[in-house]
């Protein structure tokens, strides 16, 4: 196979989901603007929806053709039977297909060394898929926050800013801003309980939440965030930061595949 050297764009999958279409009596496949556009400005990548495979797909095969990957929020949460919790009610909505596409996926990235960024529930199929479980409302657990997106005003307003998180000092994202306390959004039903092992804690909310993850011994940038860091991705410092080194991590991802076809 020969690859044009002069094309220097990353390639990064972004996982979709299912979605019913108004206009169609079957399921569509796909995803939010803002992440997309995250994606192509913030880590100076091309985008590329990866569909709802479901059960039987290859992830080896499809990973090793990513410069990175991207997990974007979702409305459906993460089925619990992939960490032994509880069932969810009957009018709980889902989407096992993503989980079916996401979690074999995020295994096969790790183990290729191709980049991870997850966001809002893509932080949690990071901890999922390692081997984590979940909080499945997290304002219910006593002592914590309500960190659902608030049900008034417009899409400002229920991605503004609403509260502060923690960074560790010694951790990667407080070397990435001159801060170790960040405001960010909050729109989440769901939070990590148990954190998988292999995963460092970046930062937490006032109630202990945890609002980033890092893969310890990923060969490359592992992060998830529990705020929607697509949402002001070119004015918020720290997600400015995020995904312009995702978007480093996928480029060097990219120039060794092109190497491995004898490329330079």
């Amino acid at each position: 196979m020969a690859f044009d050297g002069s094309i220097s764009r990353p390639l990064v999958g972004i996982a979709t989901g299912l979605i019913q279409n108004p206009a169609h009596s079957v399921p569509a496949h796909g995803i939010g603007d803002r992440y997309i556009q995250a994606v192509r400005f913030g880590a100076g990548a091309d985008p590329f929806l990866i569909p709802v495979l479901g059960k039987g797909h290859d992830a080896q095969s499809l990973a090793s053709r990513l410069d990175g990957l991207f997990l974007p929020g979702g409305r459906p949460n993460i089925e619990p039977h992939h960490y032994d919790g509880p069932p969810f009610p009957d009018d709980e909505f889902r989407d096992p297909a993503r989980d079916a596409t996401t979690l074999p996926l995020i295994g096969a990235c790790l183990e290729l060394g191709v980049p991870i960024f997850g966001v809002c529930r893509g932080l949690q199929e990071i901890n999922v898929a390692l081997g984590g479980s979940l909080h499945y409302r997290i304002h219910l657990v006593e002592g914590k926050l309500d960190h659902r997106m608030p049900k008034d005003g417009d899409m400002d307003v229920k991605f503004g800013l609403k509260h502060t998180i923690s960074l560790d000092p010694y951790g990667m994202l407080a070397t990435l801003v001159d801060t170790v306390e960040v405001r960010v959004n909050s729109a989440h039903g769901q939070g990590i309980d148990r954190l998988a092992e292999g995963l460092a804690v970046e930062a937490v909310a006032p109630d202990g939440i945890i609002e980033a993850i890092r893969v310890v011994d990923a060969k490359t940038f592992a992060i998830g965030v529990q705020w929607h860091a697509e949402w002001r991705f070119d004015e918020h410092d720290l997600a400015s930061a995020l995904f312009r080194c995702f978007g480093d991590a996928a480029r060097d991802r990219r120039a060794a595949r092109l190497n491995s076809y004898g490329e330079t």
